[in-house]
């Protein structure tokens, strides 16, 4: 999920108890927010971009076999299941490169 304003608070003050209700923080153990506007918007900007960096990861995991496979192959001997449990990951792996990969 997206990150969100909570997420960057929590981020930047961890154990804190604060609740979000989808536009304003509430500070449950301050009588005063212990972090800027302005540093919540750069650490919330910061888990977003980590967030998108890694979408690649999101699409490939619906889509690669279960490891069950490999095991099955592993246990069973059998070279060829195992090729091409491999084969199929590098097939998801080719469909959703790393933005690294990219360039």
């Amino acid at each position: 999920m997206k990150p969100t304003l909570f997420n960057a608070a929590i981020s930047l003050v961890p154990g804190t108890q604060v609740s979000y209700n989808g536009t304003t923080l509430i500070w449950h153990e301050y009588k005063e927010p212990p972090v800027t506007e302005t540093e919540l918007s750069a650490e919330l900007q910061r888990l977003i971009t980590e967030y998108e960096a890694k979408e690649y990861q999101r699409l490939r995991a619906p889509e690669y076999p279960p490891i069950t496979e490999y095991i099955d192959g592993v246990v069973k001997g059998d070279q060829t299941q195992i090729d091409k449990y491999i084969a199929d990951c590098l097939a998801v792996k080719a469909k959703y490169p790393k933005v690294s990969e990219l360039n």
